[in-house]
């Protein structure tokens, strides 16, 4: 069963595990007051923004991932001149 935690907003989490931490030092004014401007506006603590913006950047594939990820799938030998020439003439049949 899953333990039950308060998040630093107040709100009940439920998490199978104890969740790991991230300290960010050295912000410089300008973004920290930018990140809480933004929070507020969201209608979210500072935390919360943050942890759904950490969540955001971590769902997504880097360029990197993606082209590793197409890399170990590809199985043709089709060179990219070739494939140049048949998205062509796909295109010029229609």
């Amino acid at each position: 069963m899953a333990e039950h935690q308060t998040g630093a907003s107040g709100a009940n989490l439920a998490y199978g595990v104890n969740m790991p931490s991230i300290q960010v030092k050295d912000v410089p004014a300008a973004v920290h007051a930018t990140l809480r401007r933004r929070a507020a506006v969201a209608g979210k603590s500072l935390q919360e923004y943050l942890l759904e913006r950490l969540i955001e950047e971590a769902t997504q594939p880097t360029l990197d991932e993606l082209f590793a990820n197409v890399t170990q799938r590809t199985s043709g030998d089709v060179g990219l001149e070739q494939a140049a020439a048949l998205v062509r003439q796909d295109r010029d049949d229609r």
